[in-house]
């Protein structure tokens, strides 16, 4: 009986190996994969994704507000869209009780030749890292 609980712990050992063998070529990285294998090669990949990403707009922010003394709930919004050297929009919609109108700036450099809003100069603000 101990030979052959022996013997079966063998072959369920050499099962496993096979296993682990036939997984392992399966899943080994080819020298054919695009991807960097060095430090030198992620840190140009890094630098490439950030020249990528600094056009889009990652910078935003909102705020609410009340527009007029007899609407509550703060249905007024400026919401401010801009890339990391500050070029965007600043959306705005103001809610009055029978209408709301919705207004858009362009910003340059985290500034605005069109007048501002208190309230788009702050989200401008807050959007600023």
């Amino acid at each position: 009986m101990p030979t052959l609980l022996a013997a079966l712990a063998l072959v369920v050992a050499a099962a496993a190996l096979l296993l682990a063998l036939l997984t392992w070529l399966r899943i080994r990285p080819t020298a054919d994969a695009d991807l960097p294998v060095d430090v030198l090669g992620l840190r140009k990949e890094v630098a490439a994704l950030r020249k990528e990403a600094a056009g889009a707009l990652r910078h935003l922010a909102v705020v609410r507000y009340d527009a007029f003394e007899e609407m509550g709930g703060r249905l007024s919004w400026s919401l401010a869209l801009l890339d990391d050297d500050g070029n965007g929009v600043v959306l705005t919609s103001i809610r009055g009780r029978n209408e709301a109108r919705t207004y858009t700036k362009s910003v340059t450099a985290w500034r605005s030749d069109q007048d501002l809003s208190p309230e788009e100069t702050e989200a401008i603000s807050h959007a600023r890292p």
